[in-house]
């Protein structure tokens, strides 16, 4: 039976970090992450704007892309202005609480992204392989539904999560690796059993992620196949179409996966690469994406032009 006390300091702070050896520079190393959220939330905010006053923009691709956006910009306020606060006022505690529910929508936001990254894909793939049937099947009904899915998918994913983290008993360094919290960095302080978080943690990235990126190549092979058989003007044209959405499968999974890879091998590595591959991971896709969308889609290039003149 623990005593009050054990009681009151398992439920203490987590602590943040900056940029370790960097104190002095973290107010100027702010600037470039607060110019990066203010273009996130601007690129994004554009984005949601145009595709809802342009009825011609009301089809799967755009809708999906509105979705993507709306995610971004949660994700990306979910967790930088407490960076922001860390870099420039040095407040580095985080409430137990307020660390598990930070945890939760950090890891049902990037399954959401995932879940509609994948619809994305299969948007592609009826719209090349299957173009006479496109309207019919995504209709505003399903892609609906779709985003309804995405959100129960995602926060059945990370739901158990917080749960798993409080059972756990912290009796050594509440210091974090990240200047956020994820189910790694949080399991990795705890001085008890953390077999059933390593078991679902790995399960439920292999069944989202994971299956999530194999369906999303699956896709493409169908694509590809298709497109081989076209002419060559309709296989750039087909290709071109496909360019933005693998772009921001890219900017999303190879982060991830590096992310991943530095929680799990990386015990020995610098603590600077966990921070950096961390920051890359919640805030390049945000950044990226309605800047390679505006890029690749002449009719959001020409609204965002317009729009800022």
């Amino acid at each position: 039976m623990t005593t009050s006390n054990e009681s009151n300091y398992d439920l203490s702070p987590f602590i943040l970090v900056g940029f370790p050896g960097l104190e002095t520079a973290h107010a100027w190393i702010a600037i470039p992450l607060c110019v990066m959220y203010l273009t996130a939330l601007l690129g994004n905010g554009a984005i949601l704007y145009i595709i809802r006053i342009e009825p011609s923009l009301h089809e799967p691709m755009y809708l999906f892309l509105a979705m993507l956006a709306a995610i971004d910009v949660i994700l990306a306020t979910n967790t930088m202005p407490k960076i922001l606060v860390l870099l420039w006022f040095g407040v580095t505690e985080m409430p137990f609480y307020g660390c598990l529910i930070q945890m939760f929508f950090i890891h049902s936001l990037s399954a959401m992204e995932s879940t509609i990254l994948l619809a994305m894909a299969i948007d592609r793939y009826i719209a090349i392989c299957k173009p006479l049937r496109h309207s019919s099947i995504l209709t505003h009904q399903r892609i609906a539904c779709v985003a309804l899915v995405a959100v129960a998918r995602g926060s059945l994913f990370s739901g158990p999560l917080p749960f798993l983290i409080k059972r756990l008993p912290f009796c050594g360094s509440r210091v974090l690796s990240h200047s956020f919290c994820v189910h790694q960095d949080l399991m990795k302080l705890a001085c008890g059993d953390t077999t059933p978080n390593v078991i679902y943690g790995l399960s439920a990235i292999l069944f989202v992620m994971g299956m999530d990126m194999l369906l999303i190549t699956l896709s493409y092979a169908m694509i590809l196949r298709t497109v081989c058989r076209l002419s060559r003007r309709e296989s750039l044209t087909a290709f071109n179409t496909c360019m933005s959405h693998v772009s921001a499968v890219l900017i999303f999974y190879v982060p991830l996966i590096g992310l991943s890879v530095v929680h799990r091998f990386g015990d020995r590595s610098s603590p600077i690469i966990h921070i950096v591959m961390g920051d890359i991971y919640l805030f390049v896709p945000p950044v990226l994406n309605p800047i390679v969308y505006g890029i690749k889609t002449n009719v959001i290039r020409k609204k965002i032009t317009r729009l800022f003149q």
